[in-house]
């Protein structure tokens, strides 16, 4: 959930500091008030999350004093100052300073609320963005996106620790909607470049002429960024569908990733989408860049072969979107957490997904199953199964593990209220809890 936008009022007049609050507040927003530019900075910090309005005439510290002092502290805080009539030079020079706009005594109290409007959205995109960046260069914020406790995932994520301290470049390969991208978030903020430069570029979304300048140059004096591989010096640079490259471009990036020597510059992260189609990464590349890249490589495992991740991505995403749309998440039956189980997923979690959103869509209409979510596009009402069989006794531990996962999560972690719906006495819920990894502490 968004952190709500806070706008600070700064004014030695109580009188005026009070009006301006009250207006703003029947405008829908959260207001605070300080009498002086002094009490104010110590509530301010640099990543404060809203705006501040401050009058420029003050005792003490002055309003382009405390201007200096919080542009000092965080530049990109959006600061309306209010001027006295008239006071042009005063405006000006706010503004040359800092200031994301002016309001001139006596001012409208619309036009007011039209600029706190402007620039607290220009405020939650600069937090957004904060927020964005600090995630992707947290390594463990990143891993946790990597859900599930199946051997392959366990195995996904210790590979992506291994080859994140090394240095070298790495392709990652594997089907379509398996979360390659992901993958390539996390393997650049487990590393040593976390904190540089990330840059992303889909091969397949340009034309060659125009991937060839994007990825190389020569960039035009008009042009607003640098060549992906110039732009991305001393970070990473990741390579979506890779394979859409032409054996020319293939050839110019071996050359420039050869150029760079060791230790790499730059690092480049290739993404192949090729499996899905019955081709592997090595059919679909030169064999000279192939081999060169694929000395670290990463091979993202598909869903079906992740076991019982796929009810626990089921359940995380269908109460983000239960949330989302304001209603229950659907409830999962024995018969259908086995067909989550057994469907192939060509799509992989891209699929799930949308079949996630699809199933909490039908449950606030109260019609239809997940069932009917899993036919097959070309198998008129059969059910997709897989022809990849599970033993009874593995879909019966998955869907017992989901069932005290969900009743966990909707009591919050209550072991007594847990026991009294799923009827289970503490001793034989507390050895479940331990069989499936769960803890109380994940849900308090």
């Amino acid at each position: 959930m968004a952190q709500a936008m806070k706008i600070a009022i700064v004014d030695d007049e109580r009188d005026m500091r009070q009006s301006i609050s009250q207006w703003l507040a029947l405008s829908g927003y959260d207001t605070e008030t300080f009498a002086s530019a002094e009490d104010a900075l110590k509530k301010l910090g640099p990543d404060y999350p809203g705006i501040v309005i401050s009058d420029i005439k003050m005792p003490g510290m002055d309003g382009m004093q405390f201007l200096k002092k919080l542009m000092g502290n965080d530049s990109a805080l959006p600061v309306i100052m209010i001027t006295g009539h008239g006071d042009v030079p005063m405006a000006v020079e706010a503004m040359r300073v800092g200031a994301f706009d002016f309001l001139e005594k006596p001012f409208n109290p619309d036009r007011m609320s039209e600029l706190a409007k402007k620039a607290t959205l220009a405020r939650r995109l600069i937090m957004d963005n904060r927020a964005l960046r600090r995630e992707l260069s947290d390594g463990g914020q990143m891993m946790k996106k990597l859900i599930g406790n199946s051997p392959v995932m366990e195995r996904l994520r210790e590979d992506i620790l291994d080859l994140g301290q090394a240095d070298g470049h790495v392709l990652i390969d594997g089907e379509t909607g398996t979360g390659k991208t992901l993958v390539a978030h996390a393997l650049h903020a487990v590393g040593s470049r976390a904190g540089k430069k990330f840059v992303l570029l889909s091969c397949s979304a340009l034309d060659e002429a125009q991937l060839s300048k994007r990825l190389f140059g020569p960039m035009l004096p008009e042009d607003a960024q640098l060549p992906a591989i110039e732009e991305a010096r001393g970070g990473t640079l990741v390579l979506e569908d890779v394979e859409a490259l032409s054996e020319a471009l293939q050839a110019r990036l071996l050359s420039a990733i050869n150029d760079q020597g060791t230790p790499a510059e730059t690092r480049i992260v290739a993404i192949c989408n090729m499996q899905d189609e019955g081709r592997t990464s090595e059919d679909a590349l030169r064999p000279d860049l192939f081999y060169r890249m694929a000395a670290l490589r990463i091979t993202v495992p598909p869903l079906r072969q992740r076991g019982e991740d796929i009810l626990t991505l089921f359940t995380r995403l269908s109460e983000q979107f239960a949330d989302e749309y304001g209603c229950e998440a659907p409830k999962v039956s024995a018969q259908e957490a086995a067909q989550l189980l057994q469907a192939p997923w060509p799509g992989n979690v891209r699929q799930l997904i949308n079949v996630a959103e699809r199933a909490v869509l039908q449950e606030r209409r109260g019609s239809g199953t997940i069932a009917s979510l899993l036919m097959s596009d070309h198998e008129e009402m059969q059910p997709v199964m897989t022809t990849e069989g599970k033993p009874l006794k593995e879909y019966v531990e998955a869907f017992e593990r989901m069932l005290i996962d969900n009743t966990m999560r909707r009591h919050k972690g209550s072991i007594s209220s847990v026991m009294e719906e799923l009827c289970l006495p503490r001793r034989t819920l507390n050895e479940k809890m331990a069989k499936y990894g769960l803890q109380r502490s994940d849900y308090l």
